[in-house]
C-alpha cells in the first residue's frame, strides 16, 4: 500500500500518478463522510477528459460521464442502499465488467459484488485541509 499526505492542491498530481498505472476498471473509494471521495473522483475524471456535470450520485446511485474522447466513466455512491441486492438489481456487475472506469463510493455496502481485480483507495482525514490517501491494487 502506497500512501501520501495531500492537500486539495495536490489532488491533480495524485490523480495523474494513479492514472499512469493504466488500471481502468473498478476503483473503490473508502473514507468517512466528508473525507473528499467525490472531490478526488472529480479530479480523476477531469484528468480523464470529463469537462462538466460531475456530481455525487448520492440519490441516483450511479452517474455516467463522457470524456472528450467519448469514453464512458461510471461513478457510484452506495451509501443509501438498504441491501446489497439493490446494487445487483441495477446491473452493477455489467458496469463493472464493461472495461470502463468505475469509481465506487461506499464499496463496503456491496462487498460480495466487488470484482477481484480492483483498486482500493483509502482517504483518511488528518487535518482541516489535509488527507492521507493510500491505495492497494488487486490483480
Amino acid at each position: 500500500m502506497l500512501g501520501s499526505l495531500v492537500t486539495l492542491g495536490d489532488l491533480e498530481v495524485l490523480a495523474d500518478n494513479l492514472l499512469k498505472i493504466g488500471f481502468p476498471g473498478v476503483w473503490c473509494f473508502h473514507g468517512e463522510m466528508g473525507s473528499g471521495k467525490t472531490t478526488f473522483i472529480k479530479s480523476i475524471c477531469s484528468k480523464l477528459g470529463v469537462m462538466s456535470g460531475m456530481t455525487s450520485p448520492t440519490f441516483s446511485i450511479v452517474n455516467e460521464y463522457k470524456t472528450n474522447k467519448k469514453d464512458r466513466i461510471f461513478h457510484f455512491d452506495f451509501f443509501r442502499l438498504k441491501k446489497e441486492a439493490e446494487a445487483y438489481d441495477i446491473g452493477v456487475d455489467e458496469y463493472f465488467e464493461s472495461g470502463q472506469y468505475c469509481f465506487v463510493e461506499w464499496p463496503e455496502w456491496i462487498p460480495s459484488l466487488i470484482p477481484q481485480r480492483h483498486i482500493d483507495i483509502w482517504i483518511t482525514v488528518t487535518g482541516l485541509d489535509t488527507r492521507t490517501i493510500a491505495y492497494t491494487m488487486y490483480e
